[in-house]
């Protein structure tokens, strides 16, 4: 960052060939690769005295700590208590001793600032966290297994402090971009400069080059190096993934990878049918059009993406094409606080929770979560040998005083010697299995408890969009749909990536709940760091969603409906279940026996939450909730209806429970099924309390 009020002087000489310096500033322009100044330098000296082993071949030799330098000698320079890896780079050539060079650690760094020590002292210089490059994580000390460490049960943990809701942070400058709210017809002009070069087979792509806005402005996400587990730490880039870059040079000719021939797949056409955008009402016929596609439509020009690329290989972050609309998405409903935030795709949301556990988490740790909690991510948990710290929730979800308590008063030999949880796992909308939603104070307030005690979020939202109205009665009439896009948009409750100042939330996102569980394609969305190491995992192992379903998506969001297209259908969809939540309540309010069963109308998901009342029962003192749960659960089975024991999603399944619940779907059954479906179970609630009908 360089002051405006920098003394002028007549133009300083610099030895450099080709550099050109103008008022005491020189700038060297495409310069690309990691750290290329330190990297590039032929003055021997800084590296002479080294008692280090020699750097291997390939691998960029690192300074030793003693010989390390801090970019300036301005007084007003900040030095990091972090890695000096981290910070930015120092050299000095011998051609001109007196100009150091200042070099972000990036992949691609387009711009040298040389600074003559003339001028040194009048510029506000410091040093600032810059984001890792995708392939220095092997050389860089602190990211070493056997250099890091990971028993960090003993350590000291931060003095206790009230819980404060921090505001999002506003940006010093600008810089004359507007920072929101995000417009569609920003999307589609920002579409215009897209580098196709990324469309080919198994070409990588980053979510940063598919950004409408300039995020420069805001702050970067903190490091999360302490945070990652010894398996996470260990991944090294997938070495033929990477050859894939050189595939988007003009006239290569590939012999090295390993893809098929698209000429023997034995697809010439794809075709299937989806409804017209603003037709989602109707049911005829006339409302569905006909997408298709074929092998090698892309070389025809009559689309970004085809069989022929779709179904070979793909990067892990799946394809250009859907995963440009998907960073779109994102910022146009998310649009994070701080500027290095990336996306990348999933093989859906129980894969990504799984490495991200595996990401995040060693054997014997705790996540901390809901005290009723999604048991898929429980059971997906197990076998990491990972367990779940429950907190007491309301009609909101988790209660943030008791989550400050859980870990302000964590001990880890109650806990078998684990130590304090650093990852908390969350579903706000729409909870699975309760259907609470969290209103935007009670997650600013779980956010302030997250950054009290350094947690990364992991933030589940596949019910997002199925927020609904309050419950007034079965025959109240509908709520009016909303009159624009942006009236949608701003009437859903804000998603905790929005207000994520930090970069600690990883949010997954899903089309399971709002377009087709089977089509297996999500995405994660947080810091590059988080996002890098992920990718590295992902790209030995699901390798990126299927590539026919990408190829769908891609039809139907992209060329077929667009960015307002797929809002329509999200009101739509929001709509009819709506309509399903109301009837669910509705059965309740005529089948249950209200003196026993009680409930909350969700306001988002798919989820109806029902209560019972088990001290009431006849053999209450003779018989354990979990005996009385197991009797009421088989007498509905009996009688043909299946509802799912609360005590299958407890946290902790050894702590004591006072409470007896049941979930009740209202996504699966047909509409007119639902009521006779409640109407069972309220038969088996009133023979188990022997009750009269």
């Amino acid at each position: 960052m360089v002051s405006n009020n920098v003394s002028r002087q007549s133009p300083a000489v610099c030895s450099l060939q080709g550099v050109e310096v103008k008022e005491g500033l020189a700038f060297l322009t495409s310069v690309r690769g990691p750290c290329v100044a330190r990297r590039r330098h032929r003055d021997p000296a800084p590296y002479r005295d080294r008692k280090d082993p020699k750097p291997e071949i390939g691998q960029e030799p690192l300074l030793p700590a003693d010989k390390r330098k801090s970019p300036c000698n301005s007084s007003t320079a900040k030095t990091n208590a972090r890695a000096p890896y981290d910070t930015l780079g120092t050299a000095r050539s011998s051609a001109a001793s007196n100009w150091p060079f200042l070099l972000p650690h990036s992949y691609e760094t387009p711009t040298i600032l040389c600074l003559s020590s003339a001028i040194l002292p009048f510029l506000p210089l410091f040093t600032v966290a810059a984001p890792q490059p995708p392939f220095l994580d092997t050389i860089y000390p602190n990211t070493n297994p056997r250099d890091t460490p990971h028993n960090r049960q003993n350590m000291t943990p931060p003095p206790p402090a009230a819980i404060e809701v921090i505001p999002s942070a506003a940006p010093a400058s600008n810089g004359g971009v507007t920072d929101g709210p995000m417009r569609l017809e920003d999307i589609y002009s920002r579409r215009k400069k897209t580098d196709k070069s990324q469309w080919g087979t198994a070409a990588p792509s980053r979510s940063e080059n598919f950004k409408a806005y300039s995020h420069s402005h805001k702050p970067k996400a903190k490091k999360w190096d302490s945070k990652f587990s010894i398996e996470s730490l260990s991944r090294t880039p997938a070495r033929l993934k990477g050859a894939a870059v050189y595939l988007a040079r003009p006239g290569i000719i590939s012999l090295g990878g390993g893809l098929p021939s698209s000429e023997y797949f034995p697809f010439e056409e794809l075709s299937f049918r989806a409804p017209g955008p603003g037709h989602f009402d109707d049911v005829t016929a006339a409302a569905w059009d006909t997408l298709s596609v074929g092998k090698h439509d892309m070389a025809a020009g009559k689309s970004n993406y085809d069989i022929a690329t779709a179904y070979n290989y793909h990067q892990g972050s799946g394809s250009a094409q859907l995963l440009r609309w998907i960073t779109e998405h994102t910022e146009l409903v998310h649009n994070p606080p701080y500027a290095d935030w990336a996306v990348t795709q999933t093989v859906g949301s129980t894969s990504a929770l799984d490495m991200s556990l595996r990401m995040l988490t060693e054997p014997g740790d705790y996540v901390v979560s809901d005290e009723y909690a999604f048991s898929t991510a429980m059971d997906t948990a197990a076998p990491l040998r990972v367990k779940f710290a429950g907190v007491k929730m309301d009609a909101e979800g988790m209660l943030p005083a008791d989550l400050d308590a859980v870990l302000s008063n964590w001990d880890p030999a109650a806990r078998s010697g684990a130590r304090k949880p650093h990852v908390l796992y969350l579903v706000p909308t729409g909870q699975n299995p309760t259907g609470a939603t969290a209103s935007a104070g009670r997650r600013r307030e779980i956010y302030a408890v997250a950054q009290k005690h350094d947690l990364l979020i992991l933030e589940d939202e596949p019910y997002y969009f199925l927020q609904m109205d309050p419950y007034t009665g079965a025959d109240a009439p509908p709520a009016p749909p909303p009159k624009s896009h942006e009236e949608f948009l701003a009437a859903v409750v804000p998603s905790l990536l929005s207000m994520d100042v930090d970069g600690r939330v990883l949010r997954f996102d899903s089309f399971s709940k709002v377009i087709a569980p089977g089509s297996r394609v999500g995405w994660i969305t947080a810091s590059e760091q988080l996002i890098e190491r992920y990718s590295k995992h992902a790209d030995v192992s699901t390798q990126g969603p299927s590539g026919m379903s990408q190829l769908m998506l891609f039809k139907m969001l992209d060329e077929h409906w667009g960015h307002p297209g797929y809002i329509d259908w999200l009101i739509h969809i929001r709509k009819e279940y709506t309509q399903r939540r109301n009837i669910i309540v509705d059965a309740c309010e005529r089948h249950l026996p209200h003196e026993i069963v009680s409930w909350n109308p969700p306001m988002a998901g798919m989820f109806h939450w029902l209560q019972v009342d088990w001290r009431k029962h006849p053999h209450a003192s003779t018989k354990s909730i979990t005996e009385i749960e197991e009797e009421i659960f088989l007498a509905a089975v009996d009688k043909g209806a299946l509802v799912i024991r609360g005590s299958w999603f407890y946290a902790e399944p050894d702590a004591k429970h006072e409470n007896m619940f049941f979930r009740a779907s209202f996504a699966a059954a047909p509409s007119d099924k639902i009521q006779e479906g409640i109407r069972r179970f309220g038969e088996a609630v009133r023979e188990s309390f022997q009750l009269q009908a």
